[in-house]
């Protein structure tokens, strides 16, 4: 029965906001007993669906907040969340809006980490910068000891 599911929010042809997604697919490529993987454009309603059921949730996100590309945060505590550096979607309701809003509606996972890889291209293309590139292990790092605990 799975219980944790790891979901890599972005858009891999957006340069560094295909952080995520690569995360998630390095996870995937792990064979993890008992975990989910899932690559998703972010939008935050339908992540509040796909978490449900869930026991443990880790969402892996590009930042942009001023901090050096490639610096790796985590956050266990959803109130902690900095909701200014991630992204929203067209409908500006992206992965922190999901966070805030499932918490306020008691739909939030039992466990959930959220984790932030500070990027510095957003623009059209593919391909992540040489700092964000560096950061995916430290990233496949932290997803690990939080399903696998």
């Amino acid at each position: 029965m799975t219980t944790a599911l790891v979901v890599g929010v972005g858009h891999p042809f957006r340069h560094d906001d295909g952080v995520g997604p690569l995360v998630a697919e390095k996870v995937a490529a792990l064979g993890l007993t008992a975990v989910e993987v899932l690559v998703h454009h972010g939008e935050g309603t339908d992540l509040m669906a796909r978490w449900a059921g869930f026991d443990r949730v880790v969402l892996v996100d590009a930042t942009c907040s001023g901090q050096a590309a490639g610096r790796v945060r985590h956050w266990d505590d959803p109130q902690a969340l900095p909701t200014a550096c991630f992204a929203k979607s067209s409908h500006v309701f992206g992965v922190a809006e999901a966070v805030e809003m499932a918490g306020l509606l008691g739909k939030a996972p039992p466990s959930l980490r959220i984790i932030g890889i500070e990027g510095s291209d957003f623009s059209a293309g593919q391909g992540l910068s040489l700092a964000v590139a560096a950061a995916v292990e430290e990233a496949v790092g932290l997803v690990v000891a939080f399903v696998d605990c």
